[in-house]
Protein backbone atom coordinates (compact mmCIF):
# COMPACT_ATOMS: atom_id res chain seq x y z
CA UNK A 1 0.00 0.00 0.00
CA UNK A 2 2.87 2.21 0.50
CA UNK A 3 4.45 1.97 -2.55
CA UNK A 4 1.28 2.82 -4.07
CA UNK A 5 1.07 5.96 -2.14
CA UNK A 6 4.25 6.68 -2.87
CA UNK A 7 3.74 6.39 -6.65
CA UNK A 8 1.21 8.94 -6.68
CA UNK A 9 2.88 11.10 -4.90
CA UNK A 10 5.39 11.03 -7.57
CA UNK A 11 3.25 10.90 -9.76
CA UNK A 12 1.38 14.80 -8.87
CA UNK A 13 4.70 15.93 -8.01
CA UNK A 14 6.57 14.77 -10.89
CA UNK A 15 3.29 16.56 -12.98
CA UNK A 16 3.94 19.70 -11.64
CA UNK A 17 7.53 19.85 -11.38
CA UNK A 18 7.42 18.98 -15.03
CA UNK A 19 4.91 21.64 -15.62
CA UNK A 20 7.19 24.65 -14.32
CA UNK A 21 10.06 23.44 -15.56
CA UNK A 22 8.59 23.62 -19.26
CA UNK A 23 6.92 26.83 -18.43
CA UNK A 24 10.54 28.15 -17.59
CA UNK A 25 12.58 26.33 -20.59
CA UNK A 26 9.81 28.00 -22.90
CA UNK A 27 9.74 31.38 -21.81
CA UNK A 28 13.17 31.41 -21.51
CA UNK A 29 14.21 29.87 -25.13
CA UNK A 30 11.22 30.39 -27.27
CA UNK A 31 11.04 32.99 -30.23
CA UNK A 32 7.80 33.03 -30.15
CA UNK A 33 6.18 36.66 -30.11
CA UNK A 34 2.83 36.86 -30.78
CA UNK A 35 1.38 34.01 -28.66
CA UNK A 36 3.91 33.32 -25.75
CA UNK A 37 1.26 32.49 -23.66
CA UNK A 38 -0.43 30.04 -25.52
CA UNK A 39 2.85 27.91 -26.18
CA UNK A 40 3.89 28.16 -22.68
CA UNK A 41 0.63 26.57 -21.56
CA UNK A 42 0.29 23.73 -24.03
CA UNK A 43 3.95 22.73 -23.86
CA UNK A 44 3.37 22.55 -19.66
CA UNK A 45 0.37 20.20 -20.20
CA UNK A 46 1.10 17.83 -22.55
CA UNK A 47 4.25 17.74 -23.23
CA UNK A 48 6.56 18.73 -19.87
CA UNK A 49 4.29 17.22 -17.19
CA UNK A 50 3.56 13.92 -18.72
CA UNK A 51 7.45 13.43 -18.83
CA UNK A 52 7.70 14.72 -15.68
CA UNK A 53 4.82 12.68 -14.21
CA UNK A 54 6.16 9.25 -15.87
CA UNK A 55 9.48 10.34 -14.18
CA UNK A 56 8.13 11.14 -10.74
CA UNK A 57 5.90 7.38 -10.91
CA UNK A 58 8.68 5.58 -11.72
CA UNK A 59 10.45 7.27 -8.98
CA UNK A 60 8.10 6.65 -6.59
CA UNK A 61 7.49 3.06 -7.30
CA UNK A 62 11.25 2.00 -7.37
CA UNK A 63 11.89 4.13 -4.33
CA UNK A 64 13.66 1.92 -1.66
CA UNK A 65 11.21 2.13 1.14
CA UNK A 66 13.47 1.32 4.03
CA UNK A 67 15.75 -1.86 5.08
CA UNK A 68 13.78 -4.47 6.16
CA UNK A 69 14.74 -5.49 9.70
CA UNK A 70 14.70 -9.05 10.54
Amino acid sequence: MRRVIFAMLGLLAGYAAGAALGAALVSLFSGNLHDKDLEIAMTSAFVTGPTGALIGLLAGLFMPLGVKRR
